[in-house]
């Protein structure tokens, strides 16, 4: 069993910037692949960003730029360093961890993006 609590939404202007946070309650180094996924109400659920367990990181095009997904494995996080937010950017954003087993999931957290 893999807990996760995700950490950091918040309401911001356009162009400014947040980190997310993922605390996971196992070694990362137990865990396949961490990725965050976003959802707005009504729309599906998005990809935003990746990283494997050997550090490697993917992003959804929206993102590539302002992004970056990274990773303490001391700490057993993984964060999200989101810059140059836009409006479109609002979500609730929610951390996932896979083992290859299953899936977990976090309990998701608000990011606002304001002009």
């Amino acid at each position: 069993q893999v807990q996760l609590v995700e950490s950091g939404g918040g309401l911001v202007q356009a162009g400014e910037s947040l980190r997310l946070s993922c605390a996971a309650s196992t070694s990362l180094f137990s865990i396949n692949y961490m990725r965050w996924y976003r959802q707005v109400p009504g729309k599906r659920r998005e990809l935003v960003a990746g990283i494997s367990s050997v550090g490697t990181t993917t992003y959804a095009d929206s993102v590539k730029g302002r992004f970056t997904i990274s990773r303490d494995t001391a700490k057993n996080a993984v964060y999200l360093q989101m810059n140059s937010l836009k409006l479109e950017d609002t979500a609730v954003y929610t951390c996932n961890a896979n083992n290859i087993v299953r899936d977990y999931w976090g309990q998701g957290t608000q990011v606002t993006v304001s002009s």
